[in-house]
């Protein structure tokens, strides 16, 4: 494809702004990047993830992630941490996340339907359009990755569960 001079010229004197404004999808697609990093720092190649996984650390809850889909081009995960509860373990946050490798991107797609933590309760509510809500996971998956990182979470070869386990 050839371009003339006028349409590289025009190009070379559009305003171009690298901040992307809170809240927009460009800065979602940011936030998407990140949570790229963070699950990396977590998980190592993402490309390469398979099956079932779980972390255990001192001090804090058993993190689980689960592959549950998985094409050329991305993979399907749940990411939740293992609660004790009276009834039995529970599952939360119970994110679904989906993995662009190709473009090196993680969206939480999804998370649990009903919320106990006041805080994540508020922040669901205040989210009402798509953006925003896209917004509002996305952000506390960041955040949660971080977490568990620092906690000292990781997933490898050695955290893969088998089968009946």
């Amino acid at each position: 494809m050839r371009y003339s001079r006028r349409v590289l010229a025009t190009d070379t004197l559009t305003r171009v702004s690298w901040r992307a404004r809170p809240g927009s999808f460009v800065a979602l697609m940011g936030l998407y990047e990140s949570n790229y990093i963070r699950l990396g720092w977590l998980a190592g190649s993402l490309a390469g993830l398979e099956g079932c996984h779980r972390s255990s650390v001192s001090g804090d809850c058993d993190l689980l992630l689960t592959v549950t889909e998985r094409s050329p081009y991305t993979s399907t995960l749940t990411l939740s941490y293992l609660l004790a509860e009276p009834a039995g373990p529970c599952r939360y946050p119970d994110m679904r996340l989906r993995v662009y490798h190709d473009a090196h991107l993680v969206e939480a797609q999804q998370w649990a339907a009903v919320h106990n933590q006041p805080l994540l309760r508020a922040l669901r509510s205040r989210a009402e359009r798509e953006l925003d809500q896209r917004w509002a996971r996305n952000v506390m998956l960041n955040k949660w990755l971080e977490y568990c990182v620092e906690r000292g979470h990781r997933f490898s070869s050695r955290t893969r569960l088998t089968a009946g386990a």
